[in-house]
């Protein structure tokens, strides 16, 4: 498949030049307006086929916390219609969470079809390139059917593309890319550009610390899902978001090898890849105790049961307290939790820094 058409999955590709993958994609001029410089725009979806924006959205539903959050840190949040999978409350600092709470709810999870179509919407940004995606909890609309509800619909590509490209996600240029070309939508691509700067400082002090350390040298890791439940442990793939988020921070996925984005194994298959850190995947609970005390019971959980107790991890306390949002889902969050990881594994390199 030739570079072209691999770009093809998902970007801007109107006014726009980007290095597909890469770091420092340019998404060209400011949309100061609703229809004025910066457009048109378009955009291409997960299979190639493209979208055109003659101006800015009006009426924006989200399909997830992720899109929901992107928008509202680029200051389109006004915008926002209706969302589907709703950040828990203190999942979003301070007045982001106060505006997300602002957002109509259309569905606790996936958004019901006869919701999202009746929404008013004249777009709909989704993190989920099928119903496959979540295990045919829903039922999506047809192309055809949002044409007719006057819905353009369009992709978070490191959510909803990443996983059916077959390529890793080793860095965050993928969620770069969606920043970007959420702003050149919405008309707010300067805002776009000021967020993107300021996750490649964070990583850039990272990198200066970690990145020359040799794969063979980097400790293992473990995501554990907690609130997948314990019965099954469920990996990140390589084709998740945190793949990227783990790797970035000097650390190695133990589950790199699995296709896909999430897998769910056995408690024999984390006991043979023994991880030298775990980090304990704990969703936000609304309340600084309660998510405290979700933390204390995967711990608990870890270091009772028979088949985790003795891992390297658990024996050493190598357990990083991190929630789960800002480490599997795409956004800013995810260079705030590279540099965590990274200060946590690497705690020599960064007094070295000093």
């Amino acid at each position: 498949m030739r570079r072209g058409k691999l770009c093809g999955l998902a970007v801007v590709v109107a006014l726009v030049a980007t290095a597909c993958g890469g770091e420092g994609a340019d998404t060209g001029g400011e949309a100061t307006g609703r229809g004025g410089p910066g457009f048109p725009v378009r955009i291409a979806d997960c299979k190639g086929a493209t979208t055109t924006f003659a101006s800015a959205p009006r009426k924006i539903v989200t399909s997830n916390a992720a899109a929901l959050e992107i928008l509202l840190r680029l200051g389109a949040g006004d915008r926002v219609v209706g969302t589907g999978f709703p950040p828990g409350k203190g999942a979003l600092p301070g007045e982001l969470g106060a505006q997300a709470r602002k957002v109509p709810v259309l569905g606790e999870h996936v958004i019901p079809k006869e919701k999202l179509l009746g929404s008013g919407a004249d777009l709909y940004v989704d993190a989920f390139a099928s119903m496959n995606n979540m295990g045919g909890a829903g039922d999506a609309p047809s192309a055809e059917e949002f044409r007719a509800a006057g819905i353009k619909h369009i992709y978070l590509a490191s959510t909803a593309c990443a996983p059916m490209s077959g390529k890793p996600q080793r860095d965050l240029s993928g969620v770069e890319g969606d920043i970007k070309r959420l702003g050149a939508v919405t008309g707010t691509s300067q805002r776009a550009d000021d967020l993107v700067r300021g996750m490649r400082a964070k990583l850039a002090a990272v990198h200066k610390a970690v990145g020359d350390l040799a794969p063979g040298k980097r400790p293992t890791y473990f995501f554990f899902d907690f609130d997948a439940g314990t019965k099954q442990p469920m990996a990140v793939c390589r084709n998740q978001v945190a793949n990227a988020v783990i790797g970035q921070a000097g650390a190695r996925n133990v589950f790199d090898g699995c296709d896909g984005d999430f897998k769910p194994v056995s408690w024999e298959d984390v006991v043979a890849k023994n991880p030298d850190f775990i980090q304990l995947g704990v969703r936000n609970r609304g309340d600084a105790a309660a998510t405290e005390k979700a933390f204390d019971q995967a711990e608990a959980f870890l270091k009772g049961f028979p088949a985790t107790k003795g891992l390297a991890a658990v024996r050493n306390g190598h357990l990083l307290r991190i929630g789960s949002e800002r480490t599997t889902i795409a956004g800013v969050g995810n260079a705030d939790t590279v540099e965590e990881i990274a200060h946590t594994v690497h705690p020599a390199r960064f007094k070295a820094e000093r």
